[in-house]
């Protein structure tokens, strides 16, 4: 927590939806009275009601089924999705490692995709134009950093991604089922890389599917489903109850890539 006590993220009330727009055969007279009075699309609430408060020296893992609202509220967290209603209020500069694939054009190189990645996560062009070396250094593409990207194979996607993505400072970390990246080699720097980041934040949030890697990492556990929440608090009671709560034991600690 910090000296002053005050939350570095603040959430009240937020929700977030998304249109469903269902094709269905209507007769005349029902798309005569659909057009007059205005067709109103079916609403799918990815989350609602979620009030959280977030304090500085916190690691929190984000659990839940598939569709729970976990990677909506990375990208609320990370400022790329703006709530329907509630309030979200975050205090420090956000990093984010989701869909790292997100934001790569095939036509272009990947020299240029590194830029406009970076202007996709909002990274500032004197950063990268600083550490463009080092970023295709790192991603170990080699002369390949100049071929379309139409010709990299997704682990290469991904390996440029990650690298684009770990160049900022962030003081908020926001991680989304990212330590799969590339090979066995590769996904030992990319955990080493992400350990450096984490000793320098302030505060970081991890969704995994492994409850049991989250509890090597994590200090709180937030469990989602279907986009509400059903316990917030200390992981290892949490996770207990969410693994409890599907019916199978703990399952094994992630491997260490090696």
């Amino acid at each position: 927590m910090s000296d002053d006590g005050e939350a570095i993220v603040r959430l009240k009330n937020l929700g977030v939806y998304f249109h469903l727009h269902r094709r269905q055969k209507i007769n005349l007279r029902q798309a005569i009275l659909r057009r007059q009075w205005g067709a109103r699309p079916e609403l799918l609430w990815a989350l609602r009601h979620i009030t959280l408060e977030l304090f500085e020296g916190d690691v929190v893992g984000i659990v839940g089924h598939n569709g729970a609202g976990k990677s909506t509220l990375c990208l609320v967290l990370s400022q790329i999705l703006q709530p329907d209603e509630g309030e979200v209020q975050i205090r420090g500069k956000v990093s984010q490692l989701v869909s790292l694939s997100t934001g790569l054009n095939s036509d272009l190189s990947g020299r240029a995709n590194v830029r406009l990645l970076a202007a996709y996560l909002g990274i500032p062009r004197a950063v990268i134009d600083s550490k463009i070396d080092e970023i295709i250094e790192f991603s170990e593409l080699g002369e390949f950093i100049d071929e379309p990207m139409r010709h990299y194979s997704s682990g290469m996607r991904a390996r440029l991604g990650f690298s684009v993505a770990t160049t900022l400072e962030p003081e908020i970390l926001i991680l989304d089922e990212v330590f799969s990246v590339g090979d066995a080699r590769f996904r030992a720097k990319s955990r080493a890389r992400i350990d450096e980041m984490m000793a320098r934040c302030k505060l970081i949030a991890i969704v995994s599917h492994s409850s049991e890697f989250l509890r090597t990492l994590c200090s709180h556990a937030l469990w989602l489903e279907k986009g509400r929440v059903v316990r917030f608090g200390k992981a290892a009671e949490v996770l207990d109850e969410y693994d409890e709560a599907m019916g199978q034991p703990e399952g094994p600690m992630e491997p260490d890539p090696a």
